[in-house]
């Protein structure tokens, strides 16, 4: 599974995409525990940590929003990591 980060998210992750095997049952709510049990370095000042980010961000898979962290991904999506912004 893909994850792509953007923003702050990417900073806050270190890296712009990663790849996850998970198993082929895994939730959305899966996915962001296994993001979160990866070693990082510290995000930049300013930047909020990773878990704070993904608590209030948005998620598509494979380009289509997800809101429901139960549901159930598959082994080729493409997950993307969308934290609040600002302005319009």
């Amino acid at each position: 599974m893909n994850v792509r980060y953007f923003a702050a998210a990417r900073a806050a992750a270190g890296v712009d995409s990663e790849l996850f095997d998970l198993p082929a049952d895994a939730t959305l709510a899966a996915l962001l525990d296994t993001i979160l049990a990866v070693e990082r370095p510290e995000p930049p000042a300013g930047t909020p940590p990773l878990a704070r980010l993904l608590s209030r961000s948005s998620f598509l898979r494979n380009e289509v929003a997800v809101r429901n962290r139960a549901v159930v991904l598959q082994p080729d999506d493409v997950v993307d990591v969308l934290p609040p912004f600002a302005g319009g």
